[in-house]
């Protein structure tokens, strides 16, 4: 998909969020161990309007275990903070300042190697009609326990009282709901409106408290437990401007699109050959050749007509995250 950090969902017959509307997914940043593996230093990152935590960023490094980054490498899986102060989490007070009020690292493994840990930061919408209208969720399966996907963690915003009450007391079977589609099918997948269908099994209370937005996806781990990541929004925070989902040619030549929605334009259709991205182009094609996810900070630039309908949907911006299975890439998810 195209423009780092800008909306996600929405359905060609839901009204467009207007341009001003900030979106759910504020900042992204990809660290990745240094030459000797022993620290893990700033890749690419999209910082949108919060240039203040980029510059704070930019010449900071983490250990194994230290800060946010480090912990997710110890830790072998996915972590979320739902509270900056006390976690020990290291910029702090630069996180406030830019309004962010969450934070979730998710580390790309292949087998033990760490790849690199993905930083997706989030805020809620100043409007206070719209205000903590957004949901992020860490799912997670421990074989030898259970044959079901529990919620490990979650942050909710306002919405926790109804919705995270009802989350913490579901399980999901494999094809079972959203994070249960997305294990059995160890892929990506978008819900342009949670109240219809019987894809999200908790459509009654997301309707309640506004959320109709959802996307997961599968995360490598290095624990021996399956995990799923999910964001969940409402129409007035959409969580990135622009979604799509990239699948790889038999020979992993060059991706083409899947399927994606766009705030202004809606509904996407697969992508035709002639818009391919070849293998090490642009942001999406690095994502594919290396299996680490991949920031371009000049959308419009961006190979296989992902830079003309950047243009048109005026983003400037490009975030690539490879799925992967047993180190190999599956697909690309693109904002």
């Amino acid at each position: 998909m195209n423009a780092a950090a800008e909306a996600l969902d929405g359905a060609s017959h839901t009204p467009a969020a207007p341009p001003q509307v900030p979106t759910f997914i504020r900042v992204v940043e990809v660290w990745v161990p240094d030459a000797e593996g022993m620290l893990l230093v700033l890749d690419s990152a999209w910082y949108g309007a919060a240039r203040g935590l980029g510059l704070h960023s930019s010449k900071m490094c983490f250990g194994r275990g230290e800060g946010l980054p480090g912990q997710a490498w110890e830790a072998g899986h996915p972590l979320l903070i739902k509270e900056f102060a006390g976690s020990g989490f290291r910029r702090t007070a630069a996180a406030h300042a830019e309004g962010l009020t969450s934070a979730v690292a998710l580390p790309f493994f292949d087998a033990d190697r760490l790849k690199a840990v993905v930083l997706i930061f989030c805020g809620d919408s100043p409007d206070t009609l719209t205000r903590q209208a957004g949901a992020i969720e860490i799912w997670r399966n421990q074989p030898e326990l259970s044959r079901d996907m529990v919620l490990d963690d979650g942050y909710y915003g306002a919405i926790s009282n109804v919705f995270e009450f009802i989350s913490r007391r579901t399980a999901f079977r494999k094809g079972s709901g959203l994070p249960g589609q997305v294990w059995q099918s160890g892929l990506p997948l978008f819900l342009e409106d949670l109240g219809k269908g019987s894809r999200f099994l908790r459509a009654d209370s997301a309707q309640t408290v506004g959320i109709n937005r959802g996307f997961a996806l599968p995360c490598t781990t290095n624990t021996g437990n399956h995990y799923v990541m999910a964001f969940l929004s409402a129409l007035g925070t959409p969580l990135v401007r622009r979604f799509e989902i990239w699948l790889p040619d038999p020979d992993a030549a060059y991706l083409l699109r899947s399927s994606g929605f766009c705030e202004r334009d809606g509904a996407l259709d697969s992508g035709p050959l002639e818009d391919r991205v070849g293998k090490g182009q642009g942001a999406m094609g690095r994502a594919l050749a290396q299996g680490v996810p991949s920031v371009g900070l000049q959308a419009e630039r961006e190979p296989g007509g992902v830079g003309v309908w950047a243009s048109q949907a005026e983003l400037n911006a490009v975030v690539a995250l490879p799925v992967l299975q047993a180190g190999r890439v599956v697909a690309v998810v693109a904002w």
